[in-house]
């Protein structure tokens, strides 16, 4: 396990998505999407969390008030990524370890992407690592230009693409990690002479190419892990996929789902082997299910509820057939 530090990029506003609620604490599965990213984290041996807040910042840090790693950085005006990175400076001073810097809007992060990309960067000691993707469709993505031995030449925005670079798959979807020791030297040296005028962090690849600190891709991000969230469809589209997801774990570990296109079951809810899901069920966040429980047709399980082994629940909360009360 790694002894890492992670800045999370988490000011932005819900703007195509047409909320005024935090973008990153919209719900996919029973979590917010930040929490998600956080999760990862911490799985993959993050010790200290630095989350860059900003739109309702006071709302992103209530909903964390229980959680002592992590320091909130404040970007009062939204000037890019590699600006929001800046503003951590202080509170990393001193720091000399790995800093994976991630968005927060990215909710299927694995933690085993993040294992591979700190485990690249450690091996190679370049100043910076991407985790990239390969796609079918690589449109609207930066591509990631490799040289004839392999090693990571660019990263061009897919407006800048020539045609040939246009037809590389390889795409970067920003997840970084950045020596600790090198990585402000990179940062400080971010421009915003472009048409935005903003600091892209992507620009630290040509810089620590320049200085001859090195730069390096591994491709570790599994395609239908690479889309952020940006309107309410593509939220809908990322909880069903995270839905897939659950609901393999809990299959894999003996649990019978009968339909699972019409179950629901929320990210903390735990379920023992031998039960049965039948269709048309809701199991919300934090419920235990015990073993060889049979739940549904036309069930809720509501959150934070306990089933307790052997009992059956119908289509109601705490109808369990069995007579023995739903403890909550």
């Amino acid at each position: 396990m790694s002894t890492a530090t992670a800045i999370i990029l988490a000011a932005g506003k819900s703007t195509r998505m047409k909320s005024e609620a935090p973008k990153v604490l919209h719900d996919i599965c029973g979590c917010s999407m930040l929490s998600l990213v956080i999760d990862a984290c911490r799985g993959a041996g993050v010790k200290r969390l630095v989350v860059v807040v900003g739109h309702r910042k006071d709302d992103v840090i209530e909903a964390f008030r229980d959680c002592d790693d992590i320091t909130w950085v404040e970007q009062r005006e939204q000037k890019g990524t590699g600006h929001a990175a800046q503003m951590c400076k202080d509170a990393l001073a001193g720091c000399k370890g790995p800093v994976l810097c991630i968005a927060g809007d990215m909710p299927l992060i694995r933690q085993n992407t993040l294992e591979q990309l700190l485990a690249e960067n450690a091996q190679t000691g370049d100043a910076v690592t991407l985790a990239t993707s390969i796609l079918d469709d690589p449109s609207s993505y930066g591509r990631i230009v490799r040289d004839n031995d392999g090693a990571l030449a660019a990263v061009v925005e897919d407006k800048d693409c020539t045609d040939e670079q246009r037809r590389i798959r390889e795409v970067n979807v920003s997840y970084y990690c950045f020596d600790g020791k090198r990585m402000f030297g990179l940062l400080d040296d971010l421009s915003n002479d472009n048409a935005k005028g903003e600091y892209y962090i992507t620009d630290t690849v040509a810089d620590a190419l320049h200085k001859g600190w090195g730069a390096g891709a591994v491709a570790a991000v599994p395609p239908e892990d690479a889309m952020g969230i940006n309107s309410r469809a593509d939220l809908a589209v990322v909880a069903r996929m995270m839905q897939d997801r659950i609901q393999a774990h809990w299959m894999d570990q003996g649990v019978s789902i009968i339909d699972p296109a019409s179950t629901w079951i929320e990210a903390t809810a735990t379920i023992e082997k031998e039960s049965i899901i039948y269709p048309f069920s809701f199991v919300g966040r934090g419920a235990r299910i015990g073993a060889a429980c049979r739940v549904g047709p036309h069930a809720m399980v509501a959150a934070d509820e306990v089933v307790p082994a052997g009992a059956s629940v119908g289509q109601c909360s705490g109808d369990l057939s069995s007579g023995v009360e739903a403890q909550v």
